[in-house]
């Protein structure tokens, strides 16, 4: 998780600000669709729920940064829809359930 974090966090950093939005979600997607394959078997859903939250916060600080907004009041304006139509790869929803027995 550390890992993951720390290259949300290189992405979104404030000296990359120049950059637009969508070309950071293009550096980012390739990172969590690795991840989600790798982690997507057995039970990984509550960690994908914190990943996916914790880089709608990231993409919205970055952004609010970006356009010279001030506040933490990051959630209202950027909603779920927002991150949806900027197309952010979301990890919730890829866990595959491990089965009880052993495939032979």
């Amino acid at each position: 998780m550390r890992v993951l974090r720390d290259k949300v966090r290189a992405a979104t950093a404030r000296s990359k600000t120049e950059r637009p939005v969508s070309a950071v979600v293009a550096d980012l997607n390739p990172v969590l669709r690795g991840w989600a394959a790798y982690f997507r078997n057995g039970n990984s859903g509550r960690k994908f729920n914190v990943v996916d939250g914790y880089v709608h916060e990231r993409l919205a600080i970055f952004a609010s940064t970006k356009h010279r907004l001030a506040g933490r009041n990051w959630a209202t304006r950027f909603t779920y829809g927002w991150i949806t139509r900027l197309g952010v790869y979301r990890l919730t929803g890829n866990v595959r359930r491990a089965t009880a027995h052993a495939s032979r």
